[in-house]
């Protein structure tokens, strides 16, 4: 029954996509006509003959139910159409996309993987000899590194100045080295973080100090607390191959590689339908694919148990005590004091003869392309960067929770995920008008999908403990159970996930500014600094350097911050559970 009602809300969310996507024209309330003549012909000057033919060519004047409907009848017969601006076969020119995208993504999931692994080896490590574990920095700074200017380092040490690797272009599998170290640090930096949050509270359950009592090797107690704490991290992993997949635009603009993802952004700029459609199809049946893969993973490694009502309780993870939370305090401080000084300082003063200056006294920042001081955009611009993007994953937070813990949403969350960002931003613009306030509501809109599927993976372990049965069994009811276990269980480790979500809801913000649905010129704004001085990144490397630092100091203070609370005496602590001593959890072993 339930997986019923799971294909069931796939396909009402796919279609709801789908028809929202064929509404676009009109919900943003643009001549798509216009758009299509300017993306086929540039800027030479249309007619009104020429608009005139074009709505006949594509049938504009019928509305947007006629088109959906050929789409479909195209679709049950396998024809998803002609691009609107180039004529193409939608089908050979998706399939084409998706294979490049396809191949990219496995090879930046290597990489995402690899590092995840990696960053978890020392949280292994402590927890077998029950020290505190580690505080995550590393982790948080890597996740808040921008994909587009990681890649524009690397294009320009590797591959112009080493020649080690292809510069641009898809080729060969040299070609794929660096735009997938590009796309899987930060990935595997987030799959990494959510690994080193759940390895503590693993590590907690009963069964490993009965284990250890019984002299169980060390190694053994931490290939099961790994396969214990996985289950948590899969659904990442799922939503982490449609991202890699159709959220790479930007780091496929930097190497000119002709991925789905920039295939998806210029369709949706360009306004052409039945390649965006093509696209997101695509995007949804690899979502529903690894979201398939990801739940018989996941029953897989929880057992029986899961049916059963016998896994062990979600543990509270502790902290490294005052320390962190002082080295999160005194590297806030020096932030803080930076973006001070640079608040007296003018950040619109345009110099020309000052353009791209390196650090001095008199700009110890240096300046941007238009000899405008770095350190006072950086300054002016740290409070609505900051400001906005902590709105948007509050939020997504509370979206994430809210609809996460209903059942019903998986197929939702899936679909959301696969929805390009500039899609998002193009619905909302049409109804709100540009502007940071539809930004915000634009990334929003899909920034809660990470969360939800965190929230759904903890909620479901959390419902099928033996704590909570026995609850049910004294006679709790939903409620009691939803306020004083689920979601004591849930909070803590999906309000860690939201702050690592920080810097790249700035970047998307960023991006949607970029191409005029956001905030405009000369607002200063850290994303903005990042995109504007990002063709100039070889040349001044500062210009791109001091958002970049600013962005990975709050990843970093984010971090130490999230894991400072208890005193870090022990990897982590059982949750005390508020309704009877007889509810503990249960004791049973994770296999």
């Amino acid at each position: 029954m339930r997986n019923l009602s799971t294909a069931a809300g796939r396909v009402a969310a796919a279609g709801g996509l789908l028809l929202l996507t064929a509404l676009l024209p009109w919900l943003t309330r643009t001549d798509p006509a216009l758009t299509v003549l300017h993306a086929r012909y540039g800027d030479a000057p249309t007619t009104p003959e020429q608009l005139a033919e074009v709505r006949e060519q594509l049938g504009l004047g019928d509305g947007p139910f006629t088109f959906l409907g050929q789409w479909v009848r195209g679709l049950v017969h396998g024809d998803l159409g002609s691009s609107w601006v180039t004529g193409a076969d939608v089908g050979a020119d998706v399939s084409a996309s998706f294979a490049v995208s396809l191949s990219l993504m496995a090879y930046a999931m290597v990489v995402a993987v690899a590092l995840a692994v990696t960053l978890c080896l020392p949280t292994l490590w402590r927890g077998t000899t029950r020290t505190r574990p580690p505080s995550g920095v590393g982790a948080g700074v890597l996740a808040a590194l921008p994909e587009f200017l990681l890649a524009s380092v690397l294009a320009t040490l590797f591959a112009v100045r080493l020649g080690w690797f292809p510069a641009q272009g898809w080729q060969s599998p040299a070609s794929a080295v660096l735009p997938a170290l590009a796309l899987g640090i930060p990935a595997g930096a987030v799959l990494g973080r959510l690994a080193q949050d759940a390895l503590p509270a693993a590590f907690a359950e009963p069964w490993v100090r009965t284990w250890r009592a019984n002299g169980m090797p060390r190694a053994r107690i931490a290939r099961h607390a790994a396969r214990r704490a996985l289950p948590a991290v899969l659904p990442q992993a799922g939503l982490t191959v449609v991202g890699l997949t159709g959220a790479a635009a930007a780091v496929e603009a930097v190497f000119a590689i002709p991925g789905l993802g920039g295939t998806a952004v210029a369709a949706a700029l360009d306004l052409d339908l039945p390649l965006l459609q093509g696209c997101l199809l695509v995007l949804l049946a690899l979502g529903v694919a690894a979201a398939v893969a990801v739940g018989l993973a996941r029953r897989w490694l929880l057992g029986p148990a899961l049916k059963a009502g016998a896994l062990p309780g979600l543990a509270r993870a502790t902290g490294g005590g005052r320390g962190r939370l002082y080295a999160a305090g005194a590297l806030a401080a020096v932030l803080l004091a930076v973006i001070v000084w640079g608040l007296t300082r003018d950040p619109l003063h345009i110099d020309l003869a000052a353009r791209l200056a390196p650090p001095s006294a008199a700009h110890p920042f240096g300046t941007d392309a238009l000899g405008r001081d770095v350190l006072a955009r950086l300054g002016h611009g740290a409070l609505r960067t900051l400001a906005v993007a902590a709105a948007v994953c509050a939020a997504s937070f509370v979206l994430g929770v809210a609809l996460g813990l209903a059942r019903w949403t998986k197929g939702l969350t899936e679909v959301a995920n696969a929805m390009p960002a500039i899609l998002a931003g193009l619905l909302v613009t049409g109804l709100f008008g540009a502007g940071m306030t539809g930004a915000a509501v634009a990334v929003a809109a899909v920034g809660w999908a990470p969360l939800a599927a965190h929230t759904a993976a903890l909620a479901e372990t959390e419902r099928a403990s033996g704590h909570v049965e026995a609850a049910l069994v004294y006679g709790a009811g939903r409620q009691h159970i939803l306020r004083h276990h689920i979601l004591t269980a849930v909070l803590p480790p999906v309000a860690r996930h939201a702050t690592l979500r920080l810097a790249p809801t700035t970047l998307a913000l960023a991006s949607l500014s970029f191409l005029g649905l956001g905030t405009q010129p000369p607002t200063p704004e850290w994303g903005r600094l990042l995109m504007e001085n990002l063709p100039y990144a070889e040349r001044a490397p500062w210009s791109t350097l001091a958002p970049a630092l600013a962005l990975a100091c709050v990843g970093g203070c984010l971090a130490l911050a999230s894991t400072a609370q208890g005193r870090g005496e022990l990897c982590a602590q059982p949750r005390r559970n508020r309704t009877r001593r007889t509810t503990e959890p249960a004791t049973a072993s994770p296999s």
